[in-house]
């Protein structure tokens, strides 16, 4: 018995070692698990973001192109309200999903951004389905519609942690008012 008693201090290291390597592996994979689900969700987020921006722009493009054609816009390639008006619905119709993945994964502050941002594009629209020639009461939009963009980027950026962005702002040439 005196045996077993020299070596039960050895043996009761070994068993504490094990436990302890067990419970460190245990407590290294939890928090490695735990950051890889928030790396995922992370990516999700990221994305859903990226998509619902991508949605609105193109929104934001095609009223671009018919206040050009109403003469409120400087862009390259005007566009008439009818031949505008099946890619404006489409890009209505993408905004609603790309707005529901927002509200599921987005943060509240994002997605006030967001809505600050879709409202005064909702605005735009209205102001050029009533086919109104205002280049100043454009330009106000416009510049509403850029402040919205870029709020909605700064909250995306502080969300996922991303270092301040360029705010694409870069000066316009003016309308020309012979339309």
């Amino acid at each position: 018995m005196s045996a077993f008693l020299q070596q039960l201090p050895a043996l009761l290291g070994v068993v504490v070692g094990a436990l302890g390597s067990y419970l460190a592996v245990v407590r290294s994979d939890g928090a490695r698990f735990r950051r890889e689900t928030a790396a995922r969700w992370e990516e999700r987020r990221l994305a859903v973001y990226a998509d619902y921006a991508r949605t609105l722009k193109k929104s934001v493009t095609l009223t671009y192109r018919v206040a050009a054609h109403l003469g409120n816009d400087p862009h390259p390639h005007p566009l008439s309200s009818q031949e505008a008006a099946s890619a404006q619905a489409e890009a209505t119709f993408a905004r609603d999903p790309a707005g529901e993945a927002l509200l599921l994964l987005g943060s509240a502050e994002v997605v006030e951004k967001a809505r600050v941002w879709v409202v005064t594009v909702m605005e735009m629209e209205r102001f050029l389905r009533e086919e109104t020639h205002d280049p100043d009461a454009w330009q106000a939009l416009l510049e509403r519609q850029r402040a919205g963009r870029e709020g909605y980027y700064t909250a995306v950026r502080r969300d996922l942690a991303l270092p301040p962005g360029h705010p694409a702002r870069w000066p316009l040439p003016p309308v020309s008012g012979n339309r």
